[in-house]
């Protein structure tokens, strides 16, 4: 057998290096927007009622009055 049977005039293959590196760009890209997804999800999960509300009330999301008032109402859970 010739190289020329196995290359393929040149061209045999030369396919493969694209198909290998779009393979690889859409495992990456998936790999990145997971890790965003997942990130975003699991800082949520790990806060307490009570955290959430002390983050709201520090960015002015609610007043005092209506701090202590929601405060109470998860005391009383």
């Amino acid at each position: 057998m010739t190289p020329e049977y196995w290359m393929g005039n040149g061209f045999g293959f030369m396919w493969i290096f694209p198909l290998i590196f779009l393979l690889l760009f859409f495992f990456f890209m998936k790999n990145i927007f997971s890790q965003n997804n997942h990130s975003s999800n699991s800082e949520s999960k790990h806060e307490s009622p009570r955290e959430i509300l002390d983050k709201r009330l520090a960015r002015g999301e609610i007043s005092k009055e209506e701090y202590e008032e929601i405060k109470k109402t998860l005391e009383g859970l």
